[in-house]
């Protein structure tokens, strides 16, 4: 029996299907109080005075917080990239003294529904004295509390003499590229639900998802509680996407109030609060310059980029800003490199991770400097690349740059061969003169291109326990998270493998924390790599103490044995056989067969790794540009990706897919738009755009598995980033194809009246 490679049908599916699906908004509790997050109305500025009075005096109202009330609860702290000196700007709970974003939590109000909890919310008057903003981070750094500047860091990376080689290049080429800030919009918005069991002296949130345990210990930490008397349940998540599951302000209010009320205490966010509430991501903008000998080979980049990083400085401390600075080399060889990325604070909403976090960013940015090299040194786009590409031979290739703690080692990986493949697919020549036959006939369109090298597989660790019960049902424990990539069916297939059993026969237990101690969750595609080889090991091992069970069982020789099928018997021939079941029965802790041997049909298994591997691709599209509207129509769109080696590809290309719808908003429609004051311009589906059926096309998708990962047995990569990576890049070239103007598209994204004005200046 062999499950791995194959599209095999997604087990967590019944559920949702069928209507049960049990999400944070269907949580409930007998005497459960609901809260409503009073938040500011201003952009920046001095709190003067909060009065709840009238609130308070409403029937129902059981408590209104303000940060006085909670002023011993410590500010959210860092998960990833930290930096010293970010401490202070980290985001407290309630607003203390000053409010710096539209949407900031102010005040929490505590009702016995959550209408009443609502109304209470806007009787609460929130007195504010008016600072001015910064809403641009490019701008000079002004003041964030005494002492402080809203520049909290720098990050930079570099290597190799940057001088000497843009004193030796042929050509500079320099771009002042931007990218808006936009972020994940999941179908589920966020929701928390906490109840105290006083009995057991236990606190359990519902509606946690991402990194349960990350959050689970910081909770404990901020509540100066044990982590063993807090406990997280994730239930089903209708999208994660980077920005759910993080832990925020209204999960730690709700687990405070659980326990200080001595009742469950449920918030569940509303459309408009999530738009200007959740976390941002995205918005960048890169002085990036070239330097390139006569034939088009990057002798060096230099680039110097401003990272709005919103009001205060969330889980994620610096990732973005470092992911873009040492991911923007890409798959090219860059002798000579330095990124400094300025992290700055502006009167925005805080902004975090955003599936492809700083690759989205960075391959813009890279991709729109090799069509400039192109076109300023009159080479064909595909050429200047395939000079530039690291080789097949070189591999591993290893970059003197790290990012989340680890060495930028490239593992594997064929570029110019997946690039062959990707033009072969879509008959690029022949796509050419389709084209040109076109615009001839007076039609604007344009094909584009991007390559991109992915980061997946983040360590340092990752751990299950598989274990057979007297059924013979197997089921995995692990400490990994679901957000609907289908990590239920990715875990069984790769546990069946192992085991030699059905993939149906294997139950996957995630998202709790009551079940397993230690987990790193879902982020990173991280869970197939991670997870899955955590689970090979462990089920290769109850396979391994099966075989020797049933050996002595069946007065066999355990080297003659195999499982098939849930059953161990002799290879090759007939004879006696038991079943996994019957084996669990005879390891249970009364059974007389057990022996000496510890009980249970049961094994962990324990992964690590001190690099990530890389996965990488190379998008196509094909545009049409209205002229007189500024609109555009993607025609076509290949998306070619290598992920060293597919458990289920009908799951990659589901990955693929929904990451590029993602990337197409990203490059045509979605942005957070702020007018002068700070007031957020994007808070419902009629201003942020959202794209459709309409805007999204059939896409082609071409998986390949030509450069397995040495750093897994099994050799794989990660797919839950690599479809939104490049589409920003790719359609900008096909918009400048189309329209006639080299290096025409300059931000994302390319909205109608932006178009329009470059049309013009183009005219």
């Amino acid at each position: 029996m062999s499950f791995v490679g194959r599209s095999v049908t997604r087990l967590e599916d019944r559920p949702l299907v069928t209507g049960r699906g049990a999400f944070a908004a269907d949580i409930a509790f007998p005497r459960m109080l609901h809260m409503r997050v009073v938040r500011s109305g201003h952009a920046h500025g001095r709190i003067m005075s909060i009065d709840a009075s009238a609130a308070l005096a409403m029937a129902g109202v059981v408590a209104v917080w303000t940060s006085a009330d909670i002023s011993e609860i410590p500010p959210i702290d860092f998960r990833l990239t930290r930096i010293e000196g970010l401490a202070p700007y980290r985001q407290p709970i309630l607003a203390r003294q000053r409010v710096r974003y539209v949407g900031e939590p102010v005040a929490a109000v505590f009702a016995i529904d959550p209408y009443v909890a609502e109304d209470a919310a806007d009787l609460v008057a929130v007195a504010v004295e008016e600072l001015p903003v910064i809403l641009d981070a490019g701008a000079s750094p002004g003041e964030f509390e005494d002492g402080r500047s809203t520049e909290p860091a720098v990050v930079e990376k570099s290597y190799g003499d940057l001088a000497a080689a843009f004193r030796d290049a042929a050509v500079v080429v320099e771009l002042d590229l931007a990218v808006g800030r936009h972020s994940g919009v999941p179908l589920e918005t966020r929701g928390a639900i906490a109840r105290y069991d006083a009995a057991r002296d236990m606190l359990e949130l519902y509606g946690a998802a991402k990194v349960p345990h990350w959050n689970r210990d910081s909770i404990a930490r901020m509540l100066r509680r044990s982590p063993a008397s807090v406990h997280l349940f994730e239930g089903h998540v209708g999208g994660g996407f980077g920005i759910r599951g993080e832990l925020y302000p209204e999960d730690v209010l709700v687990c405070l109030a659980a326990l200080r009320l001595a009742q469950p205490v449920k918030w569940i966010e509303d459309r408009r609060e999530h738009l200007i509430a959740a976390n941002h991501s995205r918005q960048q903008r890169h002085k990036v310059r070239a330097a390139v000998d006569a034939e088009g080979r990057i002798l060096a980049i230099d680039d110097e980029f401003f990272h709005d990083q919103g009001g205060y400085v969330r889980t994620h401390a610096a990732t973005v800003p470092d992911l873009a600075a040492a991911m923007l080399p890409g798959p090219y060889r860059v002798p000579a490199y330095r990124a400094i990325g300025h992290v700055r604070l502006t009167n925005k909403t805080p902004c975090g991770t955003y599936r492809a976090p700083g690759r989205f960013e960075s391959t813009f940015v890279r991709e729109r400097l090799m069509d400039a090299i192109a076109a300023r040194l009159s080479i064909d786009r595909i050429d200047v690349r395939r000079r530039n590409l690291i080789g097949n031979e070189e591999m591993p290739y290893g970059r003197p740059l790290a990012t989340l703690s680890t060495e930028v080692v490239l593992d594997s990986g064929d570029y110019a061969g997946l690039l062959d493949k990707a033009l072969a697919a879509v008959k690029w020549r022949d796509l050419q003169d389709e084209l040109e036959r076109r615009r001839v006939g007076g039609e604007c369109v344009g094909a584009g291109l991007a390559l991109f090298v992915e980061k997946s597989g983040l360590g340092p660790f990752d751990g299950v326990r598989v274990a057979v019960d007297t059924s013979g049902v197997v089921e995995v424990v692990t400490g990994a998270a679901s957000l609907g990539q289908g990590l239920e069916t990715v875990v069984a297939q790769i546990c069946a493998d192992a085991l030699g059993v059905d993939y149906r026969r294997v139950r996957v237990v995630h998202g709790r924390t009551d079940r397993i101690p230690f987990g790193m969750g879902a982020f990173a595609s991280r869970a197939t790599v991670m997870t899955g080889e955590a689970t090979r090991l462990a089920a290769l091992e109850v396979r391994a103490k099966a075989t020797e069970v049933a050996a002595e069982l069946m007065q066999q020789d355990a080297d003659a044995l195999a499982v098939v099928d849930g059953k161990v018997m002799r290879k090759g021939a007939g004879g006696p056989s038991m079943t996994l079941g019957e084996i669990a029965a005879a390891l249970e802790p009364a059974s007389k067969l057990r022996g000496t041997r510890a009980p249970g049909l049961s094994a962990e298994g324990w992964f690590y790794t001190d690099h990530m591997n890389y996965p990488y691709g190379v998008h196509i599209a094909v545009a049409k540009v209205d002229r007189e509207t500024g609109g555009v129509m993607i025609e076509r769109y290949l998306l070619a990706y290598d992920v060293g080696r597919a458990v289920n590809p009908m799951l990659i290309e589901g990955q693929l897919a929904g990451g590029f719808a993602q990337g197409v908003g990203g490059a045509l429609l979605e942005e957070f738009l702020y007018d002068e004051r700070g007031e957020p311009l994007s808070v419902n589906f009629a201003d942020y755009l959202m794209p459709t059926a309409r805007e999204v096309p059939a896409l082609d998708v071409l998986i390949t598995e030509d450069a397995p990962s040495p750093l897994n047995p099994l050799g794989l990569k990660g797919a839950g980033e690599g479809g939104v990576n490049a589409v920003g890049a790719a359609i900008a070239a096909a918009i400048d194809d189309a329209v006639g103007i080299p290096g025409a598209i300059t931000r994302l994204p390319v909205t109608p009246q932006r178009l329009c004005a470059i049309l013009a200046r183009g005219r």
